[in-house]
């Protein structure tokens, strides 16, 4: 039985098929951690050709999403599985994806995806959308990008998918600070040594320089998130 099962309906399916068949997502998958489907939202168009947008009214330029079949998809796939997933329109006027998001994402037991295109979605969808999230304040052409850096920051946080759950907890914005400086083999490279502490073996004052060095990362690269409680 799968942790988290993720929907994404998008104009575009093939996008998907190279991030999500890679690495710990690919892994995730085959463990049953987490179970991906794709849905081609011209699947659910009852127009001839599969038509899935139309001109604006009032005019303007540009295709809109038509809500019959996003609607429908979206109440086809709520009733397939018994339970109503959580809707998430990807929407560079939703609130900024935060790591704070991305746990509580991956506490849910499914997850839908809307990946708008062209000038977005009709106005009536948003009834059916339960929140809309943005990865930055820019625009792409499609909500599919934004949808595949969710999966990714909200998969690797349900339990299992990494391995080892320091690794998680020591990430960046985790806690609210950069993650420390780290080193691996040589110990001196052209001239450039590791710190002395982190060879000590010393794991109470690796641990205090690691706390302190992430804070110190934090007010030089980020100083805002210093003043997150």
């Amino acid at each position: 039985m799968s942790s988290l099962k993720i929907d994404i309906l998008t104009l575009f399916p093939n996008m998907f098929s190279g991030p999500f068949e890679e690495s710990l997502l690919k892994k995730a998958q085959k463990a049953k951690r987490i179970d991906i489907q794709i849905h081609d939202l011209r699947k659910f168009s009852r127009e001839k050709h599969h038509k899935v947008d139309d001109t604006l009214f009032g005019g303007g330029p540009g295709m809109l999403l038509k809500a019959e079949p996003l609607v429908e998809a979206i109440e086809y796939l709520s009733k397939k599985e018994g339970e109503k997933p959580w809707v998430i329109y990807l929407s560079p006027q939703g609130k900024t994806l935060k790591q704070s998001k991305a746990l509580e994402l991956s506490q849910k037991k499914h997850l839908l995806l809307v990946c708008g295109h062209y000038e977005g979605i009709d106005e009536r969808v948003m009834d059916w959308i339960d929140e809309e999230i943005s990865i930055g304040d820019f625009v792409l052409t499609g909500g599919e990008f934004p949808a595949m850096v969710l999966v990714d920051a909200v998969c690797r946080l349900v339990p299992g998918v990494v391995k080892e759950w320091e690794s998680i907890i020591n990430d960046s914005f985790f806690s609210s600070k950069l993650d420390y400086a780290q080193y691996t083999r040589p110990a001196d490279f052209k001239g450039k040594k590791v710190p002395e502490v982190l060879l000590s073996g010393n794991h109470k004052e690796i641990k205090n320089w690691r706390e302190t060095n992430a804070l110190n990362r934090t007010l030089k690269k980020r100083p805002e998130l210093a003043n997150v409680s």
